[in-house]
């Protein structure tokens, strides 16, 4: 056996390099010109250099024995490599984690009515600020701003482009570098580190901290206030709730201590129902309108979450108040576009007729949704996962609780039935990372060393794509399962 020198591999690198082909020489052939119909040249350029950049990077470490592509073949090559580079890495997905409103993957799904409007306005020109009537400019406000006045009582609105921006932009325009009221417990942090101290430092208002963690009494929002009070604010726990030993004001007792004092209030409702939930069977959640009703000057809520629209900041209340937040500066750069207020007012739209609102409302849907239901589609999917899986994975169902999300009814669960898979060749995390690569990646979460899927979000069609998706996680496995689904 003859064993190569250093010296001999050194040589052979150095053969292997000079086959490489110059870039300008791939540029020429007739399938890259073809494929510059396609791509920019400095696009496909690229693409080039860096195939021939990593064959190289192979030969220079040592590698003797790369496969060096035909000349023909650098146009697929490099085709391939263009699309893994500009392609969107937005993609469809199916959230079988049994959290309904879940932030990272999207939120609310919006109606096909919404849809609708939504895709109407993003292929025409739209009266955003135009006056049709006085044929002059007017404000994008004016769309959503009735809607809201007959939903909620408002006197005036305003949206911009989140929760978050909303209570921004209010805390800013009515206390910045004056004292604002909140209770010890109403100091919360949510999803992204959104922090009310940190946003208060952002506003330049000054946090005044009343009371204690569990227990805040009336008399300590009365004690704070001096004469460089500026605003009494509370704030929707979102995510979290104290029970036990507890004590907070309503709103409605805050609104009359702010009126005896001349002092506004704010209430930063964040998911914001416009309906009263428990007509469904849903815990019940603060209703905007009941806050307008009792005198709150400022109130904040989320358009998407429980209202089921788009991602938007709603600031509906007094019309002195909502005024002179529109006259701030920050509102060019938080305010919300076409699409958005298109959305956004079909959705509001919808809340006109109730006895609608399930069928128009995918979000709803998905709250409501029978456990009768739910163990349907569970046995369904158990009884194809079987034949696909055979040995390789164990399928059982259990029972289970999904939850609203996105700091939506913190503590509250609904009923809920889940797909298990016990994988008896590979970890729980290899087959979880299976179904996250597959055509449609399926999304769910695994618990006590299993994978569970959560089926109050797994309709028709994303049950053929969890069936789909589960065939090719089986052919990972040796096993031919589109002979099996």
């Amino acid at each position: 056996m003859t064993i190569k020198t250093d010296e001999q591999n050194s040589d052979n690198g150095k053969i292997l390099l000079r086959q490489l082909p110059a870039i300008e020489k791939l540029l020429s052939l007739p399938e890259i010109q073809a494929l510059q119909n396609s791509y920019a040249r400095s696009l496909v350029t690229a693409a080039l250099r860096s195939i021939v950049s990593d064959i190289r990077d192979q030969i220079l470490q040592g590698n003797t024995k790369p496969e060096l592509p035909k000349l023909e073949e650098y146009a697929a090559l490099a085709r391939r490599r263009i699309e893994e580079k500009t392609c969107s890495s937005l993609c469809t997905v199916v959230n079988a984690t049994g959290t309904v409103t879940h932030t990272n993957l999207g939120r609310a799904l919006l109606s096909p009515t919404a849809c609708e409007s939504l895709q109407e306005a993003a292929q025409n020109y739209v009266n955003l600020e135009y006056d049709i009537e006085t044929g002059k400019r007017g404000h994008r406000d004016r769309i959503t701003e009735p809607l809201l006045q007959q939903l909620t009582g408002c006197e005036a609105s305003t949206v911009v482009n989140n929760n978050a921006a909303a209570v921004l932009i209010a805390l800013q325009t009515v206390a910045q570098g004056r004292e604002v009221i909140v209770s010890r417990g109403e100091l919360i942090e949510i999803g992204g580190a959104f922090r009310i101290p940190d946003v208060m430092i952002a506003s330049g208002a000054i946090l005044r901290e009343v009371g204690t963690t569990n227990r805040t009494h009336l008399r300590d929002y009365a004690d704070a206030i001096n004469e460089n009070t500026a605003l009494i604010l509370k704030v929707h726990p979102s995510n979290y709730k104290i029970v036990g030993f507890t004590t907070t004001p309503e709103m409605n007792e805050l609104t009359q201590l702010g009126t005896e004092h001349g002092i506004p209030t704010m209430e930063d409702l964040g998911s914001g129902a416009l309906i009263d939930l428990s007509t469904y069977g849903l815990p019940h959640e603060p209703v905007v309108a009941d806050r307008i009703t009792w005198g709150v000057d400022i109130v904040t809520f989320s358009g998407d979450k429980l209202l089921g629209g788009p991602q938007a900041g709603i600031i509906a209340g007094k019309a002195e108040w909502i005024q002179q937040i529109r006259k701030n500066p920050l509102m060019r750069a938080l305010r919300v576009d076409k699409l958005t207020i298109a959305a956004l007012s079909a959705t509001l739209q919808a809340y006109f007729n109730p006895d609608t609102l399930l069928t128009q409302f995918p979000m709803l849907q998905r709250y409501t949704r029978p456990i009768d239901d739910l163990h349907i589609t569970a046995n369904e999917i158990v009884g194809r996962l079987k034949k696909i899986f055979a040995e390789t994975v164990a399928v059982d169902i259990a029972e289970t609780h999904s939850q609203i999300g996105s700091g939506s009814l913190p503590v509250e669960t609904l009923p809920s039935v889940a797909i298990v898979l016990n994988p008896l060749k590979i970890s729980v995390g290899k087959l979880a990372e299976y179904f996250r690569h597959g055509s449609t990646p399926i999304i769910g979460r695994v618990q006590d060393e299993q994978l569970w899927f959560d089926v109050r979000t797994v309709f028709e069609k994303e049950q053929k794509q969890l069936i789909e998706t589960a065939a090719e996680v089986a052919s990972k496995f040796g096993r031919t399962p589109n002979k099996l689904v």
